[in-house]
């Protein structure tokens, strides 16, 4: 069943609030009512959930057009780490949620991040026949960027962790014709001291594990 409407949220982020507007579209040939009854801030990966302090209002959204609720929050008391936005809304008497489409992040002290880049060059063979060479690891201010190359190319699934803790994946990118990929992932930091990569190719036996010990 298609949605009737949809939503995705627009906003800046300033040093201490984030500020915008969830936007609601009509999506099928009908109007509908909609209850905006709550929104709040989700950390990828983790446990927290952070209200966003807004009243709830009952709307008119027509065919194809655009309505506008905006929203404020302060950011300052939230941990470091990746966020992303959420909302409930009644669509003609039945609930949904949505997702806002957009992420944004709460920095880490700059003096805890490892940066650079971390040379590997060492491959994880899985059972099947397939490899997955793990060619170094970029390490910025709000993410690390593992780069691999799968042999022969075939779709993979990648989990992190640091010293025993689980680093979120934001996101994956894989070419199917020449087997590179990127995981975007939490970052790494000066206090962590070994990188555990996780991979699992489309069987269920296709499965390796490499730890790195980091400089």
């Amino acid at each position: 069943m298609s949605e009737p409407v949809s939503v995705r949220a627009r906003f800046e982020r300033f040093p201490a609030t984030v500020k915008g507007a969830f936007i609601i579209r009509g999506e099928d040939p009908n109007p509908h009512q909609v209850v905006f009854r709550e929104a709040r801030v989700v950390a990828i990966g983790g446990a927290q959930a952070h209200p966003i302090a807004m009243t709830a209002a009952t709307l008119d959204v027509a065919p194809r057009r655009d309505v506008f609720v905006p929203f404020e929050m302060a950011v300052t008391d939230m941990d470091p780490g990746w966020y992303e936005l959420e909302c409930e809304l009644d669509v003609d008497g039945r609930p949904w949620t949505f997702p806002g489409g957009r992420r944004f992040s709460v920095a880490w002290p700059r003096a805890t991040l490892r940066r650079g880049q971390v040379q590997v060059g060492r491959a994880i063979d899985l059972p099947g026949g397939a490899t997955v060479k793990v060619e170094q690891i970029d390490c910025g201010g709000d993410s690390i960027k593992v780069h691999v190359l799968v042999t022969p190319p075939e779709p993979v699934t990648v989990r992190l962790s640091a010293d025993g803790g689980r680093l979120p994946v934001l996101e994956s990118d894989f070419d199917a014709t020449s087997g590179r990929g990127k995981v975007v992932a939490y970052p790494l930091l000066r206090a962590h001291s070994s990188l555990r990569i996780e991979v699992k190719g489309p069987s269920r036996a296709g499965q390796g594990t490499l730890d790195i010990r980091l400089p």
